[in-house]
């Protein structure tokens, strides 16, 4: 072990720096005996680290090599499995458990004494030994005596160093000058003490020789001392003399200092007082402009502009520290506050009079609009003004208050002057809706003067007119304007589409001109990023929520001013949504039906208007009248299914096509001719799907109820009706609607034809469904004609008495019978006809059949064929 020790340090520590203190042969527990070396090792550089080391010998041939190694810091337990009896197997817990069989206890023994003595010595973290003999442990304790004899070693080890390369060839050198060294190790010691005795000598030598050198040197430094202390006493002197020059020398430095403390005061001096001029001085041009500037030419504005932010650049000057407490900076700036406040005066005096001019102005042209669907244009007005718009972001920067005030005046001439423009422009719509002075008249219009009074009160007198009574509607307008009810339907809807499509196309232009010249006038952004504001918010209009925002004397950010933007044309364009509810009121008056046009025309404009400005007046005074709309479209909806439920038919005459049935395929038409490509085609459908049920569920209720008309013509006639308009109006939405129809209609018209032709041949049915009966009982088919009830002789009998005279005049009876009940709207009666003609050819079919399996070979026919059956069928269908 000794030898495989020391090749192993030879071979893999020494290259590595580290001295192998233990070593230990082991194998791994439960496996093929593979043996190999645990080594504990520690390195020769400070600081120290601490190894245990797996080597293996090589496959390929007999040295050594080094495979795993783990720091001894990391090692948590030892085991020695058991303290007692001794075994060969333990276990080191690293980041797993590694299980080993050593060759031997002893060499298990120190190997675990030698882990225990590393681990006192370098590491703080103890390391826990189970199952190991405290005695193994306590004969390692360093205590006393024993530490030094249990630590002479390690300490042996520790001072223990190789020889360097230099140190090996001293020796190899001295070793070679005595060839007999190895040989006889005495004679080469007795040597060396020779050699160094006469060294010793030599040096004592040499130190006694060296005493005279000694005595000379110290008698030299003697005198150097004195040398030193003269030449001390003459530099003392020269001291004192140079000490009066160094005086009128530094005399000399601080009048100098004092020259250039100066100068460098001047020099900042001109540059501060070349500041305050350069900076702070306006030119004579830029004060005239100010004080007597002509406002009303392009020159003019032009020049008071640039005299205006040129006095703002004056005002604006960072001013360095101190020269606000200089008389003339004082003075300076007191005029040029004085020249803010004048032309500030003046410029505000000149716009208000500019605002008042301006609705002066915009009244003399209403008359020429006040017969035209059209609005006043106001661009020459923008254009004038937008002269000033430099001007108004320098008073709004400059004087706060007085622009506030700009903007309220603004406010309030321009939102008289659009109320009226406004006010006379929906009295003509109003006016061109009604047609004529006459029908103006019924609906509270006064034609000769072109105003609307009162047209809130009349049109809440107006009885609600509903889609199920628009004939007895159509028919009062009829007498108003000497027109059809056809043309009325279509002529007035159309002129009231376009006349509502112009008023919106009016005022949309008029809004978005007028928020445009109010942000630029105004200097307020409008295209910058705020907080979200629904379509239907409403801001307030009064002027006291205005002020508020405007108090606070500090300039607004992009999101106040976008909502000043929106406040400011409220305020302006507040008559405007009343006036359009009472326009939408009005057209819903007319003809429940326009609520239709209206609901499209409104949602194109609102879904334009969120795409210019999702946060715009325009944006939300639309959405909130789009609101109205939709309401006033649920309420016709509403109406007509309420109508459905209180629809009462008449107990005397047939029912044919319900009139709410004919109402709605109205309804579909028109609907589908509006909304064709709109954007609010899903409020449509799920009106139709609403309308749809209701008019289902009103069907089945009117055929429970008809005494004169079976119901299942009812359900037949009307079912067939909805599913041919839901067929040729193609209503994606109402596919399985238009199913459900069709299947009704097929269902009811089997109904129908089963129930009427009933059993045309009686007693032969009831003979029959006798032989149906025994068969069912078991008899076979062929023996039914022994029963004495149903030999040939009845049958025979039976058959006699339904000759083809009786058969084609039961069917002449049924003919006028179906003729009777069914309406000629819906011309079903050649396909219920033909209906009954296929089931009687069944029955007939199936008596000759029951008459071939039952009286096989008796030659039993009926008195009349199929080919009588067409014929009779044919002959009473010509007939009438």
């Amino acid at each position: 072990m000794t030898a495989i020790k020391h090749a192993l340090q030879r071979d893999i520590f020494t290259p590595n720096d580290e001295r192998l203190l233990s070593i230990v042969n082991v194998c791994k527990a439960g496996k093929k005996k593979r043996n190999c070396f645990l080594c504990a090792t520690v390195t020769t550089e400070r600081p120290v680290q601490v190894n245990v080391v797996k080597v293996k010998k090589s496959d390929k041939g007999d040295f050594y090599k080094r495979q795993t190694a783990w720091a001894l810091r990391d090692l948590v337990v030892v085991d020695a499995k058991d303290a007692v009896k001794e075994s060969p197997e333990f276990d080191l817990h690293f980041d797993k458990v590694y299980k080993w069989v050593a060759s031997s206890t002893v060499e298990k023994n120190t190997f675990i004494s030698c882990i225990w003595k590393l681990n006192q010595r370098y590491l703080r973290k103890k390391i826990d030994f189970i199952n190991v003999s405290s005695q193994l442990l306590e004969e390692s304790v360093p205590s006393g005596e024993n530490q030094s004899v249990a630590g002479g070693d390690e300490e042996a080890v520790d001072e223990y160093q190789e020889l360097n390369a230099r140190e090996e060839q001293d020796i190899e050198i001295m070793m070679e000058g005595c060839e007999y060294a190895i040989a006889n190790a005495e004679a080469f010691a007795e040597k060396l003490s020779r050699e160094l005795q006469v060294l010793d000598g030599a040096n004592i030598q040499s130190i006694m020789a060296s005493e005279k050198q000694v005595n000379i040197l110290m008698k030299l430094l003697d005198e150097a001392l004195k040398e030193v202390d003269q030449i001390e006493l003459k530099l003392s002197s020269y001291e004192e003399m140079l000490q009066s020059v160094k005086e009128q020398m530094d005399q000399i430095s601080e009048s100098n200092h004092l020259i250039h403390l100066s100068n460098t005061n001047n020099v900042k001096l001109l540059s501060e007082i070349e500041f305050l001029v350069n900076h702070m001085d306006l030119a004579k041009g830029h004060i005239k402009a100010l004080q007597e500037g002509d406002l009303t030419s392009s020159r003019g504005i032009e020049a008071c502009t640039n005299a205006a932010d040129a006095l703002l650049q004056c005002m604006n000057v960072a001013l360095r520290p101190g020269h606000d407490m200089l008389h003339a900076v004082k003075q300076q700036q007191q005029r040029f506050s004085d020249l803010r406040e004048q032309f500030a005066r003046r410029l505000a005096s000149h716009l208000n009079s500019v605002f008042v001019q301006q609705g002066h102005d915009q009244s003399s042209t209403l008359a020429q609009h006040s017969a035209e669907l059209t609005l006043p244009n106001h661009h020459p007005f923008h254009r004038d003004l937008l002269r000033y718009a430099k001007l108004m972001e320098w008073l709004k920067n400059t004087d706060y208050g007085k622009y506030e005030g700009l903007t309220k005046n603004y406010m309030d001439y321009l939102s008289r002057l659009y109320e009226r423009e406004i006010k006379d422009f929906f009295e003509v719509a109003k006016i061109k809706m009604t047609g004529t002075t006459r029908e103006g008249k019924k609906f509270g219009l006064h034609g000769s003067s072109g105003k609307l009074t009162g047209s809130t009160s009349s049109l809440n007198k107006l009885s609600v007119q509903s889609s199920g009574n628009r004939r007895s509607q159509s028919s009062s307008l009829l007498d108003m304007g000497n027109m059809s009810a056809s043309d009325l339907d279509v002529a007035d809807r159309t002129k009231f589409d376009k006349i509502f499509e112009q008023v919106l196309s009016e005022l949309e232009p008029l809004c978005l001109a007028e928020q445009d010249f109010i942000s630029k006038f105004f200097k307020l952004q409008q295209h910058q990023s705020a907080s979200g504001t629904t379509m239907n918010e409403v801001e307030e209009t009064d002027g006291v929520a205005l002020s508020r925002s405007y108090t606070s004397g500090v300039p607004q950010t992009v999101s106040s001013e976008k909502d000043m933007i929106r406040q400011m044309m409220t305020k302006i364009f507040r008559c405007i949504e009343p006036e359009l509810n009472n326009l939408i009121a009005l057209g819903d008056k007319i003809d429940s039906f326009n609520s239709l046009y209206m609901l499209v025309k409104m949602s194109h404009h609102v879904w334009t208007a969120q795409n210019v400005d999702p946060a715009s007046f325009l944006s939300t005074t639309l959405g909130n009248v789009l609101v109205t709309v939709k309401r006033n479209f649920d309420k016709c909806i509403s109406n007509q299914m309420k109508q459905m439920d209180e629809v009462k038919i008449s107990k005397k005459s047939k029912v044919g096509i319900l009139p709410f049935v004919a109402e709605f395929e109205e309804f579909a038409a028109l609907a589908e001719s509006i909304f064709k490509n709109a954007e609010r085609r899903g409020d449509l459908d799920k009106a139709y799907i609403k309308l749809i049920r209701a008019v289902f569920d009103s069907v089945e209720k009117v055929a429970n109820e008809s005494q004169k008309t079976p119901r299942d013509v009812v359900m037949m006639e009307n079912f067939h009706h909805i599913f041919a308009t839901l067929s040729r109006l193609k209503i994606s939405c109402l596919e399985a609607e238009k199913k459900e129809a069709k299947q009704k209609y097929t269902d009811h018209l089997q109904s129908y034809v089963i129930y009427s032709l009933g059993q045309p041949l009686e007693k032969l049915n009831h003979f029959f469904e006798g032989v149906e009966a025994r068969v069912a009982q078991g008899i076979r088919e062929e023996e039914v004609s022994y029963q004495l009830a149903f030999n040939k002789q009845e049958l025979r009998k039976v058959i006699k008495e339904y000759p083809g005279k009786e058969v084609k005049k039961g069917l002449d009876n049924l003919y006028k019978k179906v003729d009777k009940h069914l309406c000629e709207e819906e011309n079903l009666l050649q396909v219920v006809w033909h209906s009954m003609q296929d089931e009687f050819i069944r029955q007939y079919k199936h008596f000759e059949g029951l008459i071939a399996r039952c009286y096989p070979g008796s030659g039993i026919t009926m008195e009349f064929t199929i080919q009588d059956i067409l014929d009779y069928c044919s002959s009473i269908a010509q007939s009438h």
